[in-house]
């Protein structure tokens, strides 16, 4: 079944629970072509592990544990990478963090959305394909 994106550039596939993205804008640049339940794929190169996403770097060492295991410290290394906005891939259930462990971010003016990793996936890819600087912060 094919699910089409209201973006010329965009076509989405959806297959045995898995989803197929493509992008066709942006070169050169880190997209998520694909994900599932236990993997996201960046540039067609499968990853089974968290990941930190960004344009032009990926951090697979970003975060070891679960949605629970989240500090402080993992958005300050977000922090200094200064992106525009943090989107958080929770997982398959939508999940909110307490503000103090993101108050570094929130200090310097970075937004940060909380939001399942699917959706954080495929809003990623369009606010990257429109020139955003943003960071994606991706739980399996």
């Amino acid at each position: 079944m094919a699910v089409p994106i209201n973006e010329s550039s965009a076509n989405i596939a959806l297959v045995n629970q898995n989803m197929k993205l493509h992008l066709t804008t942006a070169q050169n640049q880190n997209l998520i072509t694909g994900y599932g339940a236990d993997f996201i794929e960046i540039n067609k190169k499968r990853h089974s592990q968290n990941l930190l996403v960004l344009a032009d770097d990926i951090f697979l060492d970003w975060l070891t544990g679960k949605f629970e295991d989240l500090t402080e410290a993992n958005f300050n290394q977000i922090l200094e990478l200064k992106p525009e906005v943090v989107l958080l891939g929770t997982g398959e259930k939508h999940q909110f963090l307490h503000p103090k462990i993101v108050r570094n971010l929130t200090e310097n003016g970075i937004p940060l959305e909380c939001m399942t990793t699917a959706a954080a996936c495929r809003t990623y890819n369009i606010l990257m394909s429109e020139g955003r600087n943003v960071a994606a912060a991706l739980i399996l």
